[in-house]
C-alpha cells in the first residue's frame, strides 16, 4: 500500500495531465458531427500505432517483478490493437462505399 502513495506521490503531475487529456478528448469527441467520426476513427490509427510502440516499450524497459508496468503495457497493447484493427473495418468498409459496382 505504501507504494501506491509513493507512486501516486512520484506521478502526481502525469496523473492530473492523464485527468485532462481525457476530459479534453471527450469534450472535442462530443462536438463532432456524427457524419465525420468515421474519417476520425481513420486518423485514430495513427494515434493507436504510437501507444502501441509506447506499450512495447514499457513492457520492454520493466523489470520482471514490475508487474503494475508490465500490466498496463499489456493493456495498451491489447487495446491499442483492437482499436488499429476496428478502425480498418471501418475505414474498409467506408471505402467499399464510394468503389463501383463489378457487373
Amino acid at each position: 500500500m505504501e507504494q501506491l502513495f509513493l507512486f501516486l506521490d512520484d506521478n502526481l503531475i502525469l496523473i492530473y495531465l492523464l485527468i485532462f487529456t481525457v476530459i479534453l478528448g471527450f469534450e472535442v469527441i462530443s462536438k463532432v458531427p456524427t457524419v465525420l467520426h468515421t474519417p476520425l476513427m481513420s486518423g485514430a490509427n495513427a494515434i493507436s500505432g504510437v501507444v502501441i510502440i509506447g506499450a512495447i516499450l514499457l513492457i520492454r524497459n520493466a523489470s520482471q517483478t514490475d508487474y503494475f508496468s508490465l500490466s498496463l503495457g499489456a493493456l495498451g497493447v491489447v487495446l491499442g490493437m483492437i482499436n488499429v484493427v476496428g478502425g480498418f473495418a471501418v475505414t474498409n468498409r467506408m471505402l467499399k462505399m464510394f468503389s463501383k459496382k463489378k457487373k
